[in-house]
């Protein structure tokens, strides 16, 4: 080889090979495809072997590829953790971090708090996503997602940020007019409100009550796979919907919304979750930890 592969084309073609698709890697770069392309063809020329099969729907990697992809995988790792031990040295961590939510806590309460940790750490570079689902962390590159829901795959690492739970509640007027359930059987009757947001069942409410966990299955008139939509519909009148505290507490003390059937509830904490442990990145224990402070200020 007459020269070493950058650290940058490596980069390219690790997020080609994990999105498996020169547009999607050209989107998160925030560059045209054609720089992608040119990139890739020159580690290509630089290394001496082809990586990619290119096709008009679809990118595969080749035999070379996957050993390049494992190899381009630990030096780049590598090197973020020697800007990690130095930047952690300094105390002021820099570089990228990929964090991702839920569309409306990400909206309402991560997004603020980024600005927050922006202003504190101006040398981080922040890219937040939300998504509507839950996201394979590693295949989409994402170092932190802030999460609601206490189900988390044993393979990932989490730290409780703050207690939350979802809660039953209506508007007055749906009450007033279709009365207030006395027991969970009673839903089956009622118009709820389904939401099929990341881990929520569609139309299956699972929750804890009297005598243990529950199941009972809800149906209405109107369903969505946005919450913030959900919760216009119950302020409408048009139902009964399971949402967290931390989205319905200040309507509840306003009398917006009442909570019906209190002695049932679902536990839903708001966790830090990662795939790989603290302390392998300084950036990622610093937001961490930023998180646990700013979650734990008695914010819900």
């Amino acid at each position: 080889m007459k020269n070493d592969p950058q650290l940058d084309d490596l980069r390219v073609f690790c997020l080609v090979t994990r999105r498996s698709s020169f547009v999607a890697a050209a989107e998160e770069l925030g560059a045209s495809p054609a720089f992608v392309s040119k990139r890739l063809r020159i580690l290509e020329e630089t290394l001496g072997v082809k990586l990619l099969h290119r096709s008009t729907r679809r990118v595969a990697i080749t035999e070379d590829g996957e050993r390049v992809y494992r190899w381009a995988q630990r030096i780049l790792a590598d090197v973020d953790h020697l800007v990690d031990e130095v930047s952690e040295i300094s105390q002021n961590p820099r570089g990228l971090i990929r964090i991702s939510s839920s569309f409306g806590f990400g909206r309402h309460h991560v997004a603020p708090a980024l600005s927050t940790l922006a202003e504190r750490y101006p040398q981080l570079e922040i890219r937040f996503d939300v998504f509507d689902k839950l996201v394979d962390l590693a295949a989409e590159g994402i170092d932190l997602d802030i999460r609601i829901g206490n189900e988390i795959a044993p393979q990932l690492i989490a730290r409780k940020l703050a207690t939350n739970r979802r809660i039953l509640c209506a508007a007055p007027s749906y009450l007033a007019r279709r009365g207030v359930p006395k027991s969970l059987e009673e839903l089956a009757s009622h118009d709820c409100l389904p939401i099929k947001e990341r881990d929520h069942p569609f139309g299956l409410w699972r929750l804890a009550g009297p005598v243990g966990d529950e199941t009972v299955k809800v149906t209405g008139p109107l369903s969505s796979n946005h919450g913030e939509i959900v919760h216009q519909w119950a302020l409408a009148g048009h139902g009964i919907m399971l949402r967290s505290l931390w989205d319905v507490g200040r309507e509840l003390e306003d009398g917006k919304l009442i909570q019906v059937l209190p002695d049932y509830r679902q536990e839903a904490d708001i966790w830090a979750v990662y795939p790989a442990r603290l302390s392998s990145s300084a950036k990622l224990r610093v937001c961490v930890e930023f998180f646990e402070q700013y979650f734990g200020e008695g914010r819900f």
